[in-house]
């Protein structure tokens, strides 16, 4: 029931509010403002300064470290980047020379997801294969899947629900716990296959209870 309630969740933030992609997914121009003197209201301030250019769009600002605002914007020209620039400085107070500019193509990111994605898909395809071998039934390789996509699209969800951004280095972070889910798995179904084999070898046990023998010793 808890995990139905989390799936739920997650398949609300997915329809109602989808991924918050990062630039390099989306595409878009950037402004790094360096050696600010004052950060005090700095989304607001950040945002007044770009909304002077029409064809940046909705900008999105965020803090990086102490002394540096990040601002991304839709994808813009030559006199345009330099005109945020020039009014990014004007606003913080600060040299023009402080205000990077850079542009990501939409395309990098596309690239870069296919690819993930058919190596993903390749790869849980071997594991698959190699998880019946070893366990010796299908069963227990389906039920690894599962567990799998269960746990990320949980993660996933969250993410959309709470508007976190996925960049690139979120998606390193999914890859982890798709790694970990899987171990885990492969650890507890392990145990599972130990306990069961002996209780059906001497009789003390019942299947359902070495299972819940093998969790618990996995769990400690």
């Amino acid at each position: 029931a808890l995990s139905g309630v989390f799936v739920l969740l997650a398949i609300i933030g997915l329809v109602w509010h989808g991924l918050n992609l990062s630039l390099e997914f989306r595409g878009g121009s950037e402004f790094r403002v360096s050696a600010v003197p004052s950060s005090a209201n700095y989304e607001t301030r950040a945002k007044d300064a770009v909304s002077h250019i029409p064809t940046a769009g909705a900008a999105e600002v965020t803090k990086v470290g102490t002394g540096t605002i990040r601002v991304q914007t839709a994808q813009l020209g030559e006199s345009e980047i330099r005109a945020v620039q020039t009014a990014l400085a004007t606003e913080f107070k600060t040299d023009v020379g402080n205000v990077s500019a850079s542009f990501v193509g939409p395309s990098w990111g596309a690239s870069v997801s296919q690819q993930a994605l058919r190596a993903l898909i390749v790869f849980l395809a071997l594991v698959s294969i190699v998880m019946a071998i070893y366990f010796r039934t299908w069963k227990m390789a389906v039920a690894g899947l599962v567990a799998l996509l269960h746990d990320l699209f949980i993660t996933v969800g969250i993410y959309a629900l709470a508007g976190f951004e996925v960049s690139p280095a979120t998606m390193i972070g999914f890859l982890t716990i798709l790694g970990y889910s899987l171990y885990d798995t492969v650890v507890v179904f392990d145990k599972v296959r130990e306990n069961t084999t002996e209780a059906l070898g001497n009789g003390r046990m019942t299947y359902s209870q070495a299972a819940n023998l093998a969790v618990n010793q996995t769990l400690v």
